[in-house]
């Protein structure tokens, strides 16, 4: 099961993470956002990263034409559409050459079959937690909803998960496809910088040796 980092913005503990070589590391590019990157990281820090972690930024409702020049900006290989983008919106932007990762908000009520309608565009679904913001909550939600899931896509499960959710986590992949899991907020001293001790120690337990 791969491991996408989300949230980061400080050059000392983005290093400090790439050299646990997470599978993704995302960046929120969402103004509202206290992990908004906003001006705190330079180009290089970003692009420095080592390919075979792939960099993701974290969009909401953002333009087309304000995504792509991020997407060049700072040599990004997916972006995570965690807003209220239609179909066609990850059509525009996956033509362009660009990777896709939506977001989906979960509660008992989603219905899951206009996620066909997303499923031509998109590399991956990301189901999160509803909230007062559109991510980074820090809360779980319900995780039986996804055993409504039929769809082969793979997706990343994200919302809550921390070290004292693992376990739950593990078992749950037995059983969907769960691609990855997106971790936050419950690995945070401090919005956007995260324990990397902790963070270790998840990937470890996460990530099975033969994914070294």
């Amino acid at each position: 099961m791969k491991v996408k980092v989300c949230g980061m913005r400080d050059r000392a503990n983005i290093e400090a993470l790439v050299a646990l070589r997470p599978a993704f590391i995302g960046f929120i590019f969402y103004e509202k956002s206290a992990r908004y990157v906003g001006q705190l990281l330079d180009d290089e820090t970003i692009k420095s990263i080592p390919k075979q972690i792939n960099k993701v930024g974290v969009f909401v409702n953002a333009s087309p034409d304000y995504i792509l020049s991020v997407v060049k900006q700072y040599d990004l290989q997916y972006v995570q559409l965690h807003g209220s983008e239609l179909p066609d919106f990850c059509r525009s932007i996956r033509q362009k050459g660009v990777n896709i990762i939506k977001a989906f908000l979960m509660d008992e009520h989603f219905n899951f079959a206009m996620l066909n309608n997303y499923k031509p565009y998109c590399d991956f679904f990301l189901f999160d937690t509803p909230g007062k913001k559109p991510g980074g909550n820090g809360v779980a939600f319900d995780w039986n909803i996804l055993k409504k899931y039929d769809n082969e896509k793979p997706f990343f499960l994200s919302g809550g998960i921390g070290p004292d959710n693992i376990d739950e986590v593990l078992a749950l992949s037995k059983s969907l496809p769960i691609y990855g899991v997106d971790i936050n907020s419950k690995f945070e001293s401090q919005p956007g910088y995260k324990n990397i001790d902790e963070v270790r120690a998840f990937i470890q337990k996460i990530r099975p040796e033969t994914e070294e």
